[in-house]
């Protein structure tokens, strides 16, 4: 078992660096989009909340963590590390390959998809899969689109001619918005790290160590940028004023910190481009439709690819 645990806390490493470099992009594109941060400002900053933020969350929003270790049942510790790593192998794939056409996936949409792809190969059926854990999780990434878009309507209105410097309070909007990133994230992949932590029958590492192994990991990702997502999410997307900005920020800020209350795992990602599409003008509908297209394919192909590779790795085991 030492080789396959070992493999897995690499691979969740791997993940969670990946987290960090294609989705905490999001919280910073339109604050760099309107000109109110600069690129390599907003990747430092977003990568010091990142850290913030996954750190703190395991002492303030435990219970997002709770939700994720919950969702698969593996009775054989062999089985569930082949799975959890066709999980994490598929996840990191779809990433990537989302990155290189500047596409903000979901990685809590490829987690669900590639725990589920893999459990499914081991022959279980759905027995394996927690309902209860499954219908908060499939609650929170559901709510994560519609209230993103009314949250940043109903705040461009209300801040529509109040706020006489919209730039300042974007660079504000922007690293409370990363902070949430790291809280929501950075709970789901410590999750992970704990169950891995708890194959191999040791489970001796601390929480707090295992969430700022999680929160480092993730800053380091975040620190390469993303630039591609950022210009989709920040310039492409939508017209955006930097008061139809700080409407976005702040209506995906609000949606993070609501879940995370509720203890409701939430893509950051479909929050924020909720957000924007609901705060500014103008959407372009060609890009909606990559993204949307991407979103759409990421749980059939996430979970195929962990489903064949959990196969492969049992019929060489």
């Amino acid at each position: 078992m030492e080789g396959p645990v070992s493999l897995a806390r690499l691979l969740v490493l791997a993940v969670i660096f990946v987290n960090g470099w294609t989705d905490a992009p999001n919280a910073i594109a339109t604050a760099v989009g309107s000109g109110a941060l600069t690129f390599r400002r907003g990747v430092a900053m977003a990568a010091v909340c990142n850290f913030a933020g996954a750190a703190l969350a395991c002492l303030c929003f435990p219970a997002v963590a709770a939700t994720v270790e919950g969702l698969v049942d593996f009775a054989d510790p062999r089985a569930a590390a082949a799975a959890l790593n066709a999980a994490l192998l598929a996840i990191v794939l779809w990433a990537v390959a989302a990155w290189r056409f500047g596409l903000p996936t979901s990685e809590s949409h490829a987690l669900l998809a590639g725990l589920s792809g893999g459990a499914l190969a081991l022959g279980g059926g759905l027995a394996q899969l927690n309902a209860g854990a499954w219908l908060r999780t499939l609650a929170g990434l559901a709510l994560s689109l519609p209230a993103g878009a009314l949250a940043g309507r109903l705040l461009r209105g209300v801040l529509a001619g109040r706020v006489r410097r919209p730039d300042r309070g974007q660079c504000w909007a922007a690293a409370l918005t990363a902070l949430l990133h790291g809280v929501q994230d950075g709970q789901k992949f410590l999750a992970l790290l704990l169950l891995v932590d708890g194959l191999d029958g040791a489970g001796g590492a601390p929480r707090m160590a295992l969430a700022l192994l999680t929160a480092g990991v993730m800053a380091l990702g975040t620190a390469l940028g993303g630039r591609p997502i950022v210009e989709k999410v920040g310039t492409q997307l939508a017209d955006l004023s930097p008061a139809d900005g700080l409407a976005a920020d702040l209506g995906a800020g609000a949606v993070l910190l609501a879940c995370s209350a509720l203890g409701l795992p939430v893509s950051t990602t479909h929050a924020k481009v909720a957000a924007v599409c609901g705060a500014g003008r103008g959407a372009d509908r060609q890009v909606m439709g990559q993204m949307a297209g991407a979103w759409a394919l990421t749980f059939p192909a996430c979970g195929a690819i962990a489903f064949g590779l959990t196969r492969l790795m049992l019929a060489q085991a």
